[in-house]
């Protein structure tokens, strides 16, 4: 039985995504895991004391969202495990997938103002996703 990684934010804009990891569970009769990476660089430059809180909140939130992915999952009768992680995702990504032994690593194509990336951009992080870990990358 393989494994397989979907890197997720939660939440609407990731149904998609969820749903075609949950998909390609079934039909590779793989394990699933879900992944929220909690990066809270965006705060280096607030107080200390406010940081650890929001870092704790931002890892309560993830557990929220992959709590709710675990339920999709199970609605469409397939068990998956989720983990959050704290770091950088790339970093946080390629650990986990090595850690986990992970055949499929599943990224999402967010669209129009949920994009991080352009499909240009999104294609070169998977391929070095998939050099750095050496596990399959697919984008969905």
């Amino acid at each position: 039985m393989g494994k397989i990684l979907c890197a997720t934010r939660g939440g609407e804009a990731s149904y998609a995504t969820q749903d075609a990891a949950i998909a390609l569970a079934r039909e590779r009769n793989s394990s699933l895991i879900f992944l929220y990476v909690a990066d809270v660089r965006f705060l280096d430059k607030t107080a200390a004391p406010i940081v650890v809180d929001a870092n704790q909140e931002v890892v309560k939130m993830g557990e929220f969202l992959l709590l709710m992915a675990q339920e999709r999952a199970a609605a469409q009768g397939i068990e998956a495990q989720a983990i959050v992680r704290r770091g950088r995702l790339r970093t946080e990504l390629v650990a986990a997938a090595k850690e986990l032994d992970a055949d499929l690593i599943v990224l999402g194509r967010p669209l129009g103002a949920e994009a991080v990336f352009d499909d240009a951009t999104l294609s070169r992080f998977a391929a070095s996703l998939w050099t750095e870990a050496g596990v399959e990358v697919r984008i969905v």
